[in-house]
């Protein structure tokens, strides 16, 4: 019988040791996955002063436009935290589909080859960072659930693993598009 404390404390050590490097291998999931998020958002910020550049010669009219696309676009890359990130660049989102429209109205615009890869590329991009923020916030929510949930949330707490926010959308992008088909 005196082995019961000993396979007792070798349980719990194990125990321990599993709920630690669980969290920290969830911990570090969602990091990754902001991570992720980042270089696709770089590679946007990237992508849309050459697209402005190509742009701008064309739509003399339509400076406003341009440079709410710079001013959100320079909002985008100083935000700092998920919230502030997907705030930001939810609006980078909005006065890019503005310039789309815009670049539209422009015929010989629009059949610029340079200006068509940069929406394409543009494009291709948005769909990447879609698929980014979905991976993150299920990193996120499955971090979330972890922590917060018994017996793992004793281990959380006693090393301070604290909550991770969700890459949400803001809301103008819940927002249900005006259809007029007159």
């Amino acid at each position: 019988m005196a082995w019961i404390p000993a396979v007792l404390v070798v349980v719990f050590v194990g125990w321990f040791i599993v709920s630690y490097n669980g969290l920290v291998r969830l911990r570090n999931q969602f990091r990754n996955a902001w991570h992720q998020i980042d270089v696709q958002l770089k590679r946007r910020h990237d992508l849309i002063p050459n697209l402005v550049e190509v742009v701008k010669d064309y739509m003399a009219y339509e400076q406003e436009t341009l440079t709410r696309v710079i001013e959100a676009r320079g909002a985008a890359v100083s935000a700092k935290g998920a919230a502030a990130q997907g705030k930001a660049e939810n609006i980078l989102s909005e006065s890019l589909k503005s310039l789309f429209a815009v670049v539209e109205r422009y015929p010989e615009l629009s059949a610029n080859r340079n200006v068509s890869a940069l929406q394409e590329e543009l494009s291709a991009t948005e769909n990447k960072i879609s698929f980014a923020r979905q991976f993150y916030n299920d990193s996120v929510m499955t971090y979330n659930n972890r922590i917060q949930s018994i017996p793992s949330n004793f281990m959380a707490s006693m090393f301070n693993f604290a909550p991770a926010e969700y890459f949400e959308a803001g809301e103008e992008s819940r927002a249900v598009p005006k259809v007029d088909l007159r």
